[in-house]
């Protein structure tokens, strides 16, 4: 089955979280359009993204006081601290009960907080196995979660990627790249798809196992 990570129909969220995020053109122009739910301080990338969010979630342990004020007009909804679910997933959570059939996943790298890095990356492969496309992105980077099937992604020629295995991948094939792959295997923790750089568009394929591709679209 092909997975065009191209420009399509599908109902589309942006969720935003607590990591870094740089509010670059073309990020502007992804999130166009989207309903907005946030993460506790993910709401702190509303104002520059120019966003009005539709929902609120989290225990807001992280939110300041001026910025609760800001927006305190938005529907929220309040979670104890100890809680076995992130602010995140809550808000991944509420934003697929919405009819959300595709993710923008806003300041899902960097911050505080490594675990949830790591989460959202993983949380990511996760929606792609059950169907439901998203992409991770702090405006500068992204990471588009891979699992068996053929992919075509419209990235600036010159723009660097990298592919991480988070399990062991057969059959890996990349085209239009400065390296290209044909059919290989990548170990889990081979940085041997590390560094590479679109050359037009971008093909890849992989028959089993999971990983992320990493890119810096050139802006």
């Amino acid at each position: 089955m092909e997975k065009r990570y191209l420009e399509h129909a599908l109902i589309t969220f942006s969720v935003l979280l607590g990591g870094e995020l740089v509010p670059t053109q073309r990020l502007q122009s992804q999130i166009a359009n989207t309903s907005v739910v946030a993460a506790d301080s993910g709401i702190r990338h509303a104002l520059p993204l120019a966003l009005n969010p539709v929902l609120w979630v989290g225990d807001f342990d992280s939110t300041d006081n001026e910025t609760k004020i800001r927006y305190n007009k938005v529907p929220t909804i309040l979670f104890p601290s100890d809680k076995d679910m992130t602010d995140g997933e809550l808000a991944v959570n509420f934003a697929l009960e919405k009819g959300a059939e595709r993710l923008i996943l806003c300041g899902a790298f960097g911050g505080e907080r490594t675990d949830h890095s790591l989460l959202h990356i993983t949380m990511a492969i996760s929606l792609a196995e059950k169907n439901i496309p998203s992409f991770l992105t702090s405006g500068i980077e992204e990471g588009w979660p891979l699992i068996p099937g053929d992919y075509i992604f419209n990235f600036p020629e010159g723009s660097s990627f990298s592919i991480i295995a988070f399990s062991k991948i057969e059959g890996l094939s990349i085209s239009g790249a400065k390296w290209s792959l044909h059919n290989a295997s990548l170990d889990f923790g081979s940085s041997w798809t590390l560094s590479n750089q679109v050359y037009e568009s971008l093909s890849i394929t992989l028959h089993s196992g999971t990983g992320i591709l990493f890119i810096k679209p050139l802006l």
